[in-house]
Formats: C-alpha cells, structure tokens, sequence
C-alpha cells in the first residue's frame, strides 16, 4: 500500500482551501487516493490491536512453565483467495499467518510466536493456496520426554486448532522431529501446481516451453527481483517442469477441460511462477515462440527484464514439500471431518460452475463461430492486453540488476546478501 505522510500547521490539519482549489483534477485524484488508502490502514491496525486485546482472558493465565514441550511439524491447507497473503503483517489481521498463530495462542499450545522456536515452509502471496504448507515450532505436549513415541496417545494438534482455525484454513498431519529441524531450511525440495483451463491454448507448445525451464538457470526475467531486501542472485535448479491434462482422454477435448503447470525445485523467487505462466499463457496463445524462454534465460542477449503481465494469483498452489526421514501423524476422524468440509467446499462451487456454463452454452446457440468460444484462459494473464501483440524481445525492458544493486547500496537501505527466498 503507497505509504505518505499527512503534514500540519498550526491552523490546520490538512491543505486548506485555497491550496485545494489550485490543485489539478489528477492531483486531486491522487490525493483523495492517498487519504483513502491510509484510512483503510488506520482502520487496519485499530482492528489488529482490538483483536488482540480481545483475546488476552481475564483471570490467571495459563501457566507454561508446568508444561512438557516437543518440537513437532504442522501441515496445513489453506484456500489463499480470500486472504492477504501467508505472512503476518503489521496493518491486517487478513492473513494465514495471523489466524494460525491466534488458534496455537488461544488453545494455549504456545505462549508466544517470538518463544516457539517457529519457521515456515514457504511464502505465499495474496490470493495464493496451498495443499502442503508445514511450519516447525516447540508446542505444549501431554507426554513425558520418555513417552513422546505414543503418538495417539498426545494432544489432538489438528483437531484443537481446527476447532479455531476459520473453515478455509485447516491442520491436516503432525510429526514428531529433533529440536533442531526446521521447516524452512529442512525442506528438500518445494513443488507448486498452477491450475488453468486449456481454452484456445496450444498445450503442446506450453509444455515444450516449459522443457526449457528444467536445470540450473538465472531467473532474473523470470522473477520480480527483491534487490531492496538484499536478494542479488538469482539462480534456481528446477528439478522438474511439465503442463499435464487433468483427463487424459483425448478423444473428447474441450475449451473446459483443466491443466496443470507442475513446477519443482528446492526453493523459488519472489513471483517466479507467476512470470514464468505469464510467459507460458503467451506461449499457449501463439503469441510467443516456446524458445522465448530460453532468450529470457540468456543475460548476454538479454540483461533487462522485458516489461509484460503476471499471471494471474488465484490458480496458484503450494501443493507439497518434501522433508526426508518425516513420518507424518494423521488422526483419521478428524480427517473425515476435514473431508467433509472440503466437500461442501467442492460442491457449492461446482454447482456454480455448472449453472454458469449452462448461461454460456445457451448463448452460444445464438450466436456462430467457426473458432467457437474458447476464451476461458484469457483473464489469467493480468493487466490490459494490448489489441496487438508486441514481441517480448521488442518491448521497453525493466532496470538492469545491477542499477538496482547500485542505486540501493548508494542508498545504503541493503547490505548485499543471498538469502534463499521460497515465496512465488
């Protein structure tokens, strides 16, 4: 959100009217923008903080010190569309994180996040799912140290956090690991799914296109570079990478038919999924080679990002991580009741999607097209698509890695480092 400061004189708070009526329309504009942007922040923290203090119960507080503790995994599901991204942040309650942490607190598995020892898989953007998502953090155990191998006989870790967690967030598995095991820095290797419908796409071309990102390569055109939190390198192994067709059956082949990018690698760059379905959606559409990636790949050829859209972030999906030597805990009951739920998720939403493709094959009887109308890919790719296609080799290109690297040392705002970022 675009941050800026409200200044103040002594007889007034804001511009005063006649410094109002010489301003333009657009600034104007822009400054009934900002005023509203930063009341929809106010109202934010105020929300945050009485949340908080809601949840803070009067009388005596859980005493931790008689506890026994364990440090243990948590897979979770979550479905990211209505959220404002994984990370808790300091002007929204709106995220994962934020919901996640409240129920641990609430159901006093934990006394504080800055004291569990806590590390998270991967971050996930705004609007953005996950299948798999595992964090490891020190929580409060019904065991002895000498009893901590009778898992059915611990805490009921899901179905406590369940009981809190909101319908679209739920605990899935635990496991038992040494006190040292992070989720983070443990994860062997991360595997994303993007999920889109075949429409007018040529998914052959996709998939040749999506060969090309197997191996050790430099994604810097295929990434939004972090260069401000002192991310200078960009190189990333995908181990594998391939569009599959959720039916296999070929014979009967339809605009609605779904596919899936399947995308793996020990970590990923900021939005590096979604540049790299950005291209292949061009790629799909015939409006771009499939051997664009490897000119992307290329730094020589091409030392600046070329400026074109993301795709869009609703189809993406954190779908599995893999930890070596895990045995992972799954309470059957509480499994069907997860089922459960996730089934009346499935099915509200494919009555949805069965009534609106009844509207469209209705409309369609009144109208003739010898392409019929297999435009359901095309909103995938965001922003506003230009009537005629430019060539990513011939678009206006982004500032060069290293003039970021320049001009934010010079502001001396990052000390250069290379951490591994695992958020897409």
């Amino acid at each position: 959100m675009e941050q800026f400061v409200i200044t103040k004189s002594k007889n007034k708070n804001l511009s005063s009217r006649k410094e109002l009526e010489l301003l333009d329309k657009q600034e104007l504009i822009d400054k009934v923008l900002q005023l509203e942007a930063h009341t929809i922040q106010l109202k934010n923290i105020i929300k945050k903080v009485d949340n908080v203090k809601s949840d803070k119960k009067p009388g005596k507080g859980f005493d931790f010190a008689q506890c026994n503790k364990r440090h243990i995994l948590l897979k979770f599901y979550y479905l990211g569309w209505n959220y404002s991204g994984f990370v808790e942040q300091e002007d929204t309650i709106n995220t994962i994180e934020h919901h996640i942490f409240h129920a641990l607190k609430r159901s006093c598995l934990i006394e504080q996040r800055e004291t569990c020892n806590y590390h998270r898989c991967g971050r996930t953007d705004k609007g953005v799912s996950a299948y798999s998502q595992v964090i490891s953090l020190d929580i409060r155990s019904r065991l002895g140290p000498e009893e901590q191998t009778k898992l059915k006989e611990e805490l009921s870790y899901c179905k406590i956090l369940n009981r809190i967690l909101p319908k679209d967030i739920r605990c899935t598995a635990w496991a038992p690991v040494a006190d040292e095991y992070s989720a983070r820095f443990d994860c062997k290797t991360r595997s994303y799914r993007y999920y889109f419908p075949r429409g007018a796409l040529d998914i052959e071309a996709m998939n040749r296109a999506a060969g090309y990102l197997v191996g050790h390569h430099d994604f810097r055109n295929l990434c939004k570079m972090d260069v401000a939190n002192g991310v200078v390198t960009f190189e990333r192994t995908v181990i594998d990478a391939k569009i599959v067709l959720n039916d296999q059956d070929t014979s009967k082949q339809s605009g609605y038919d779904m596919c899936q990018l399947i995308i793996k690698s020990q970590a990923f760059l900021w939005h590096q999924i979604r540049c790299i379905m950005g291209i292949l959606l061009l790629v799909g559409q015939k409006k771009e080679d499939p051997k664009i990636i490897n000119y992307l790949f290329d730094i020589e050829k091409c030392p600046r990002k070329p400026q074109y859209n993301l795709a869009h972030e609703l189809p993406l999906n954190l779908f599995y991580c893999h930890y070596e030597d895990v045995e992972w805990f799954y309470d059957e009951s509480e499994v069907e009741v997860v089922i459960k739920t996730l089934q009346e998720e499935w099915t509200l939403n494919a009555i949805k999607a069965e009534m609106i493709k009844s509207i469209i094959d209705d409309l369609s009887t009144h109208c003739t097209s010898e392409e019929g109308f297999n435009y359901q890919s095309d909103c995938l790719i965001q922003g506003v698509q230009a009537k005629i296609h430019q060539p990513l080799i011939k678009r206006i290109t982004c500032e060069s890695l290293e003039n970021r690297i320049k001009h934010f040392e010079k502001k001396r705002r990052i000390e250069i480092k290379n951490p591994s970022k695992e958020n897409s």
